[in-house]
């Protein structure tokens, strides 16, 4: 599946998520599933070139049938990028990925990236937030929307 392609799917599950819940973003009907998720990591900047290794968990109660996490950087992202399957670009700083459906109390699959910056930077801010949730409502968005500095030291930032 193209780039292109991938980007559809993935803000077609976030349009629709938010269409199928009956009302507007943040409205929670008693028989909406509740899951806490979470996004535990670490980013790396080497010049123009941002490793980010990213493990989503659920705390429950519910698992997640599907979820996605969107990555934005403060600084513009090069013109090309060569993306895991599950990611897809989604404007000059941001990136979408999906991360697979999560089990209750269990980490999700483990997400690897590189994405390369248009410039070389001393430093970038990483902000870590999901993208869909698959329509179960997260009361504890503490730490489920995270912000990173990153410095240009080849040193994991963790998050």
């Amino acid at each position: 599946m193209g780039v292109r392609a991938r980007t559809w799917v993935l803000l077609g599950a976030c349009v629709g998520a938010v269409m199928g819940a009956g009302g507007p973003a943040g409205a929670v009907s008693a028989a909406t599933p509740r899951a806490d998720l979470s996004f535990h990591g670490h980013a790396a900047l080497a010049r123009d070139r941002v490793e980010v290794r990213l493990t989503p968990r659920d705390a429950g109660p519910s698992a997640v049938k599907d979820a996605s996490v969107r990555l934005r950087w403060s600084v513009a992202l090069a013109e090309r990028q060569e993306l895991p399957a599950a990611c897809a670009r989604t404007g000059e700083r941001t990136v979408v990925c999906g991360t697979g459906a999560l089990a209750v109390g269990r980490a999700g699959r483990t997400l690897l990236l590189t994405v390369g910056l248009r410039r070389a930077a001393s430093e970038v801010t990483l902000e870590v937030e999901p993208a869909w949730n698959g329509g179960v409502s997260d009361p504890d968005r503490s730490n489920d929307r995270l912000k990173v500095l990153v410095l240009d030291t080849g040193d994991a930032y963790a998050f």
